[in-house]
């Protein structure tokens, strides 16, 4: 049974020109165990699902249907006051920059320490003592004797180890992942993307790894959900998506990727911007951009069809499409 399952998911923000719509009926489900990469280019909608799960959508921004369930249980209708235990004990968070996460006027184990006796049965020596063993696991040198420093006193890279910590130490069954690695450098992102690989599987935790970066998926993910203007264009096992993509859309971000075994002289790119949440185009979103448009393309849009071993919403993997 998967342990988070997303149905039809819409997030809207009420504005005064009317109802936007940033999230439409997105579903996806993460077995125990699973990393889900989900990437896009910015505005299609990762961290915003993402955010929609946790149940920390900015006001006014809401859930405006669909379902998401945790273990089989309802959490998208939770209150703030019942979502609250849940956020850290079963689902963990680790978000893109450390500083907005670590309070700097604590030191890292006091806020280890107050993690897990929040929502675990621990004394303040095993607190401790299993604080310094989370340093240690996620790679802090000399735990034991930095496990008073302050976040300041650490760098980036560290903080962010720190932060995995945070995020796991009360051992969640979910992560969810905005972006973990982006303000680090390239040796720094490898070094945590292995960590969190490596935790993840030993503690049966399942991970949404929200990113940008398709190398970071590939190195990571089971699976990756490829979104763009708030649905997913095609969700499969990472290796299909990124060495054989049903959608258009996929293949173009495919293709962007430099190859270390083929030289080229130039890489592809997509033309165009993805649309504004105001002008979003009828039929299929990606259609002014796609270089295999055809009419059905530009006034129905399609829902996630099956294309080989993922799923694309796209026309040309109904029957009859090559006659459209």
């Amino acid at each position: 049974m998967a342990l988070l399952e997303v149905e039809d998911l819409i997030v809207e923000f009420p504005t005064r020109r009317g109802v936007l719509r940033a999230i439409d009926q997105v579903s996806f489900a993460i077995d125990p165990g699973e990393v889900l990469g989900v990437v896009g280019e910015s505005g299609a909608g990762k961290s915003l699902t993402g955010a929609a799960i946790i149940g920390l959508l900015e006001p006014p921004g809401r859930i405006a249907g669909g379902q998401i369930r945790l273990n089989g249980e309802r959490i998208d209708n939770l209150s703030p006051d019942r979502m609250r235990p849940i956020r850290g004990r079963q689902i963990g968070a680790i978000f893109q920059d450390p500083l907005t996460t670590l309070n700097p006027l604590y030191a890292i184990g006091r806020q280890l320490v107050e993690t897990m006796q929040t929502h675990l049965p621990l004394s303040d020596r095993d607190a401790r003592e299993r604080a310094i063993k989370w340093l240690e696991d996620v790679g802090i040198p000399a735990a034991r004797q930095r496990i008073d420093a302050y976040p300041h006193e650490f760098s980036g890279g560290m903080r962010q180890r720190v932060v995995i910590a945070l995020a796991l130490c009360a051992e969640p069954r979910l992560v969810i992942a905005d972006e973990p690695t982006t303000a680090l450098d390239v040796s720094i992102q490898a070094q945590i993307i292995a960590l969190l690989k490596r935790i993840t599987r030993e503690h049966g935790t399942a991970v949404m790894l929200v990113t940008h970066d398709m190398g970071v998926i590939a190195e990571t993910a089971d699976r990756v959900a490829v979104m763009y203007a708030g649905r997913i264009a095609e969700i499969g096992p990472v290796k299909d998506v990124v060495l054989t993509p049903a959608h258009p859309y996929s293949e173009g971000l495919m293709g962007s990727i430099p190859s270390l075994e083929h030289r080229v002289e130039r890489l592809r790119q997509i033309d165009g911007a993805m649309p504004r949440l105001t002008a979003i185009p009828q039929g299929c979103a990606f259609n002014p951009r796609c270089p295999s448009t055809f009419a059905r393309c530009t006034t129905e849009r399609p829902n996630l069809l099956h294309a080989g071993p993922t799923q694309a919403a796209c026309w040309l993997h109904a029957k009859g499409a090559a006659n459209g």
